[in-house]
């Protein structure tokens, strides 16, 4: 647990730093704005469209007498409603973090500043950055809505489809959630989608801590737009962690790494 304990600090510590550097607070809000009207418009579109697609998906209902015709497709619009939701809980991070890739690059590079020691760069021109990201953001949101149809599909299992399987889904849109922001600062220093993988892996109650907390916040979309930068921030220094760069100490906050103390996932290690 403590791994866990310390993964919420660096969330706690990127909103700090937010906070104490509100120039880059603001630059950070505008991306998440701009995400959010996309998905407000995005949802509006669902509610009107949901009965139709619902009726165009069973043919076979239409001869149905009332009022089964009623109550199954209500039951499959109903359903149509959770899934969009849950894939917008879980995909508004990695759009946002898209649009907002020049932002989001810059916030994390002024936080390893303010940090201290070197500030990576990828040295890609943006187009080929936004390419990569486009491209492991779509690997990763494959892997996501696999979990989500197997949750889903546990869903109606009795008792455990109520109790087990919404904290198993907040769990695994919290590791996804810290994987998406921790590859901001990550991407920087070089490291590919499936190394980012295994730190992670490696340090699963770390990336629990830091993402499931973010995740049950990111219910409310405009919570989740106001979390966004302190998010990024925060991300950036666990991923310091992560890279041999910084220790966690007992109360989740950075300590320096000794000169030349190995770490698992630092190059050369």
């Amino acid at each position: 647990m403590r791994d866990f304990g310390a993964g919420f600090g660096y969330l706690v510590q990127g909103q700090k730093w937010v906070a104490r550097h509100g120039r880059w607070f603001g630059f950070g809000l505008l991306p998440g704005l701009v995400t959010l009207l996309l998905y407000i418009g995005a949802i509006i579109g669902l509610g009107y469209g949901a009965d139709d697609l619902t009726a165009w998906a069973t043919p076979f209902a239409d001869d149905w007498t009332s009022p089964w015709q009623g109550i199954f497709r209500g039951f499959l619009t109903g359903l149509v409603f959770v899934l969009g939701f849950f894939l917008a809980v879980v995909t508004f991070t990695a759009v946002t973090l898209l649009v907002g890739q020049p932002f989001y690059e810059s916030l994390s590079e002024q936080v390893d500043r303010t940090e201290g020691g070197d500030v990576p760069e990828s040295g890609l021109p943006l187009w080929r950055e936004l390419w990569i990201s486009a491209r492991d953001s779509l690997r990763v949101l494959l892997r996501v809505v696999l979990y989500g149809i197997l949750l889903f599909a546990c869903g109606f299992i009795p008792v455990v489809g109520q109790t087990v399987v919404p904290v198993v889904g907040f769990c695994v849109s919290g590791f996804f959630l810290a994987q998406e922001l921790t590859s901001v600062a990550l991407q920087r220093r070089g490291v590919e989608l499936k190394e980012r993988l295994g730190m992670l892996r490696g340090r699963r109650m770390l990336a629990l801590g830091f993402g499931v907390p973010l995740a049950l916040s990111f219910v409310v979309p405009f919570v989740a737009v106001f979390l966004m930068p302190g998010a990024v921030a925060g991300a950036t220094l666990m991923a310091r962690e992560l890279n041999g760069e910084t220790a966690a100490t007992g109360d989740g906050k950075p300590a320096p790494v000794p000169s030349g103390a190995p770490h698992p996932y630092h190059p050369g290690a």
